[in-house]
């Protein structure tokens, strides 16, 4: 469901949509102003007056008592009130409202809430009064008021009042009083208060005025004065007195007056508290917006427009809906209920004030709050129109901190501005602030929601608020700027942002804060300005060595300059290119890449197919992520000098962890791009797209060969003797299986393999037995010897030599057909490549031995002994035994010695005397 932005649902009142200042004295009333006729509209015109006044429980029963004593009603009520609360909770507007309907009586009747009060009351009608103001903070006793036009000149609070009472003629009832400063007794006082006539006194900031005469000894006149005018009150006079000024301006003397004063109004009159707690939002909603007077019901509350409603009811199912996850602070059964109670505001956004500011000594309750309020909505109304934010509550994350008007304000409450710097590094106030950074950076989902600047002020009013509980929970968090919208998850997500960038934020198993103390990642940002660049790019490099580990089959070259660093070998070989050979230079690089690839050295490359390049796409990434790196670790390295504390040597340790993953992660995703020999020769391109080190795989190295299998540049089983037979080149009948191998890192043609020598094996085993092709040897005559064509021949018998060939099927078959009629060799004949058999493959006419040549004599007989190595046995026939075969006295011992780890098993052991029976040899092993 759509939600209505606030602004199109409900109207602030027009000098706040009009952009015009809010002064503080806009919100702090002045009785005598308001008496002389000199206050604003707001304050001086009564219907206004009542028509942007709530009646909070306890401001209505203090009218009701004060109106029913005036018509002479005594019962459920009292000749003196003590309002008692703490600086700006109300008091003020209280005594405001007292006056109007004093001095109006039945012509108040017509105003909003007025028939509450008489109902309250159970009185008919509203009397009309006379009615004395004396304010401490305004009167000076020193200069007096009036003396002028008529008037007599006061010097004194009874003088004034006695005036104010009774005109001239009053005040001549205690003109010597006042002259010498000397209280009147009671039986003057009782004349100021005619028996049948209704008389209201309200007495406002008493301490103030005690304060600055105390030198004069006035403070105790004023005691006696209020405690013999206490006691001179009719049945139809009240008192009503409000004593306190700031608790943070009061001095020894001070508290001593106030606990003086309010002991003795207590004990003669009645303490009414006007502190509105909960009722503070219905109090917001009638001072601070418009509201037809239709839309005020009976108990004073606003009846809200049916889109309000909706809102209400879509962030109450939220709640409920997520109940789990968020702070219980709002009941998930009764949420509708608050969201209506304070609307367009969300709960949060004034609960934090009752929750967690109530114990800042500064903080002004009621008149603190409308000023702020008044400020965040006239800047949220503007910047609403203006940059289209369509929020549909004026929620705690939306309070403006980035206006220095309101951010003042809010200082202002808290008593002091030492968290300035705070707010506006990390959260707003600055172009560069770091909340206000990460929103651009951010996601869109995120950056159109200014969720980094929203988590921000909400952690910053949940955790300054001056509580034992100087911290935002995450539930709390969640509460306070979620909706119905949103992806809780990006609160999440907000958080870590900060935590990483901001310099004042702090947090602690999942406990967020703002603090005086710069966190670790302000010296973070000192130490990382001064890492050196040689050293960023070192630690880079030694990273990137690390994340391509080697494997098995492989070579890897790092970082190469020149081509002769790059070796010419039938291996496959990874080349890792450099930080200042990336894609970002694409022409260079390439280039670089061209060279290499056809050139070794001075010479032409041979094995180029057997080269993968894998290179960045830029080294920006890595670079930033070794930097992070160097910086943490250059903390640590200082740690024992920087006195932290636990939750920072915790975090330290987290965050070296973090880079060195970041740092992981970036090489993984920068080198994405793979280069290797095309079927045309060419080098070839491969964007292996976004990679990751928790892709499933254990190192980029790994990565590229399973892209490479699965695009067929890469063929892990092996190569199909169909293959060979394919691309068997032209020049050759009998192909060396040396070349054959080397073939497949040396022409695009073959598919890469990882072991070319035994894929080459394998290959040709297959293709013996298959009768695709035999494996030779070339005897002096021209024959072949060995010669192994359709049998079983292990892939391990093959040798990978220059001396050892491949031939065709056709090749084999006219060999056999040109050997059919050659007869059976002697038993001096040499003996059959192993695995062929005399009755399919006719021996080899072996060429006579010829001693070599001398001038001197012949030798009678050649004896050899020594070790020959597995891979060397065929070449030990072909070129040594080869050419005796025909000699009938050749002899050949074979001494095996075979010891292998773990020993021989016994089915080993079964099997090697079974293969030499078949060969017609003996059997007796000796197993040690």
């Amino acid at each position: 469901m759509k939600l209505k932005p606030w602004y199109d649902v409900v109207k602030p009142r027009a000098d706040l949509r009009e952009g015009k200042s809010q002064d503080a004295s806009e919100f702090a009333v002045h009785l005598d102003r308001v008496r002389d006729g000199t206050a604003g509209d707001n304050y001086g015109k009564p219907d206004l007056f009542f028509a942007k006044t709530f009646l909070a429980t306890n401001l209505l029963d203090l009218a009701a008592q004060t109106v029913r004593r005036l018509s002479g009603e005594t019962g459920h009520t009292s000749p003196v009130f003590n309002l008692a609360t703490n600086f700006g909770g109300g008091k003020t507007h209280a005594l405001t409202l007292l006056y109007h309907l004093a001095k109006n009586g039945p012509a108040s009747h017509g105003w909003v809430g007025v028939s509450q009060i008489r109902d309250k009351a159970a009185i008919a009608q509203i009397p009309k009064a006379r009615v004395a103001v004396f304010v401490g903070s305004e009167f000076d006793s020193l200069e007096g008021r009036g003396g002028e036009n008529g008037e007599p000149r006061r010097m004194t609070p009874w003088g004034e009042i006695a005036f104010q009472l009774g005109g001239a003629e009053g005040f001549a009832l205690v003109k010597e009083s006042d002259e010498k400063r000397i209280v009147p007794g009671g039986d003057i006082i009782r004349k100021l208060l005619p028996e049948n006539e209704a008389c209201l006194i309200l007495v406002d900031e008493l301490l103030n005025y005690a304060s600055r005469y105390r030198s004069l000894g006035l403070n105790n006149q004023l005691y006696d004065f209020l405690m013999i005018l206490s006691g001179a009150l009719n049945a139809r006079s009240v008192l009503v007195v409000s004593v306190p000024k700031s608790e943070m301006e009061m001095t020894p003397e001070d508290v001593a007056d106030y606990e003086r004063l309010t002991k003795m109004l207590d004990r003669v009159g009645k303490a009414m508290t006007m502190t509105a707690g909960s009722e503070t939002s219905e109090i917001i909603r009638r001072r601070l917006f418009e509201w037809d007077t239709r839309a005020v019901q009976a108990d004073g509350r606003v009846h809200l427009p049916k889109e309000a409603v909706d809102t209400c009811h879509e962030f109450g199912r939220w709640v409920n809906d997520h109940s789990q996850q968020l702070s219980s602070s709002i009941p998930a059964d009764h949420a509708r209920a608050y969201f209506e109670s304070s609307y367009p505001f969300h709960p949060c956004a004034l609960s934090v004030f009752e929750r967690k500011w109530q114990s800042v000594p500064k903080f002004q309750q009621t008149r603190g709050v409308l000023r702020m309020m008044a400020l965040w909505i006239q800047n949220a109304y503007t910047q609403g129109y203006r940059k289209d934010h369509p929020d549909p509550l004026l929620t705690l994350g939306t309070a403006p901190l980035g206006d220095p008007i309101f951010r003042a304000a809010v200082f202002e409450q808290l008593g002091n501005r030492s968290l300035e710097t705070a707010v506006t590094v990390d959260i707003a106030g600055r172009k560069e602030a770091f909340a206000v950074a990460l929103d651009a950076e951010a996601s869109e989902a995120i950056a159109k929601e200014r969720l980094h600047q929203k988590v921000a002020t909400v952690v910053f009013f949940e955790s300054n608020g001056g509580t034992t509980k100087s911290e935002a929970t995450l539930p709390e968090i969640r509460l306070a700027v979620g909706h119905p919208d949103l992806d809780l998850g990006n609160v999440e997500t907000a958080l870590d942002d900060l935590t990483d960038r901001c310099y004042y934020f702090n947090v602690e198993r999942a406990n967020y804060k703002f603090s005086l103390r710069e966190n670790l990642n302000k010296r973070f940002s000192d130490k990382r300005a001064n890492i050196a660049t040689a050293l960023i790019e070192e630690t880079a490099r030694q990273e990137i060595q690390r994340r391509f580990a080697p494997k098995e089959g492989t070579e890897r070259v790092f970082f190469p300059e020149k081509s002769i660093q790059i070796s010419d070998r039938p291996v496959l070989t990874f080349i890792i290119g450099d930080l200042t050979q990336t894609l970002a230079e694409r022409k260079d690089t390439m280039a670089l890449m061209e060279q290499m690839t056809r050139e070794s050295g001075n010479s032409n490359r041979t094995f180029k197919s057997g080269l993968i390049w894998v290179m960045a796409d830029a080294s920006g990434a890595m670079c930033e992520e070794a930097r992070k790196l160097l910086a943490w670790q250059a903390i640590d390295d200082d740690a024992a000098d920087l006195n932290l504390d636990e939750v920072q040597r915790r975090q330290l340790t987290q965050n070296i962890e973090k880079a060195r993953r970041e740092l992981r992660d970036a090489i993984w995703r920068s080198y994405k791009f793979v280069f290797l020999l095309g079927k045309d020769n060419a080098l070839r391109e491969i964007d292996l797209g976004r990679v990751s080190s928790s892709s499933g795989v254990d190192s980029p190295i790994s990565n590229v060969l399973n892209r490479l299998s699965e695009t067929g540049e890469l063929d892990r089983i092996g190569i199909s003797v169909r293959l060979l037979l394919k691309n068997w080149p032209s020049a050759f009948t009998e192909w060396p299986v040396k070349s054959a191998r080397d073939a497949l890192y040396a022409s695009p043609q073959f598919p890469r393999v990882i072991r070319g020598t035994e894929a080459i094996q394998d290959a040709v085993s297959k293709g013996i037995a298959q009768g695709d092709l035999a494996y030779v040897g070339k005897a002096a005559n021209g024959g072949y010897v060995p010669f192994v064509y359709k049998e079983s021949y292990a892939p391990g018998d093959v040798e990978v030599v220059e001396e050892t060939f491949l031939i065709t099927k056709e090749t084999a078959e006219t060999y056999l057909k040109s050997r059919a009629t050659t007869p059976t060799p002697s038993a001096g004949s040499p003996p059959t490549a192993a695995g062929t058999s005399e009755k399919t493959v006719p021996p080899v006419e072996p060429e006579p031995m010829t001693p070599p040549p001398s001038k001197h004599s012949t030798t009678s007989s050649v004896t050899w002994s020594g070790d020959v190595p597995p891979q060397k046995w065929m070449n030990f026939y072909t070129k040594v035994l080869a050419k005796f075969a025909s000699v009938p006295s050749l002899k050949l011992t074979l001494k095996v010695e075979v010891a292998p780890e773990g020993g021989i098993s016994k089915q080993a052991l079964d099997e090697t005397k079974s293969a030499l029976r078949e060969l017609g040899l003996n059997d007796d092993v000796d197993p040690k």
